[in-house]
């Protein structure tokens, strides 16, 4: 066996799609939450209330979260098929104009005229199309649009995210329940800071610090708005 064949090789580019969808609907189920329980809690409510306000905010996010992320995929999505359909017509109109365009892009990236001539006549005759869209467009298989995967991603992620807060209410007593919620809520926003950071083979430090930044940001003014409405509408 060759040394090229035994050198597999695993980069984290190939998980950037979901990657991306799972971190952001997480982050954004224990902050959104925990911030909305905090926010009600702040205002004096009841036990009852609050743990209605966090399930209607959790599923509500969940479905929010999966809306959005098939329609913004899908449209990028649909931006990929128009640009390589256009790609098409153009191979099949002026395949000369499209050599031409590839050896140009091979010869930016350093390589020499008469080599990058040969190599887009190459790429012409194997897959004229995956050439381009991969050289031209900047398309690959790897980050190709998945709207349904995104949007399963963000919304069960979001899900198991807001859970964390969300079942802190019942289990807390009522002096305690805020910041109950709150120190939950920071510690599961560090694991996935660290998770995200591992997954993704990024510095561990600054994800696990940016998210719970954002996050305890986000809880803070929550619970002084609760606090200023509750006061005001007692």
């Amino acid at each position: 066996m060759s040394r090229l064949h035994a050198h597999a090789e695993s980069h984290a580019a190939s998980r950037i799609g979901w990657l991306r969808a799972a971190v952001l609907g997480a982050n954004d189920g224990i902050v959104s939450t925990a911030s909305l329980i905090v926010g009600v809690a702040a205002s004096d409510a009841s036990r009852s209330s609050i743990l209605i306000a966090g399930m209607a905010g959790l599923f509500a996010g969940a479905m929010s979260m999966a809306a959005g992320e098939y329609v913004s995929v899908s449209s990028q999505a649909d931006t990929e098929k128009a640009d390589l359909a256009r790609e098409k017509r153009e191979l099949a109109q002026q395949p000369d104009l499209e050599r031409e365009e590839l050896t140009r892009i091979y010869e930016a990236r350093g390589v020499a005229s008469s080599i990058a001539q040969s190599v887009a006549d190459q790429m012409m005759g194997h897959d004229a199309l995956s050439a381009h869209a991969r050289d031209e467009l900047g398309l690959s298989e790897i980050m190709t649009a998945r709207p349904l995967q995104a949007a399963l991603a963000s919304a069960l992620t979001f899900t198991a995210g807001a859970s964390a807060p969300l079942v802190v209410v019942p289990l807390s007593r009522a002096s305690m329940l805020a910041p109950a919620v709150v120190i939950v809520s920071l510690a599961c926003l560090a694991v996935l800071g660290a998770l995200g950071a591992r997954a993704g083979g990024a510095p561990l430090g600054p994800s696990v610090l940016r998210v719970t930044f954002w996050g305890a940001l986000a809880m803070a003014v929550t619970a002084v708005v609760g606090r200023l409405f509750g006061a005001a509408v007692g």
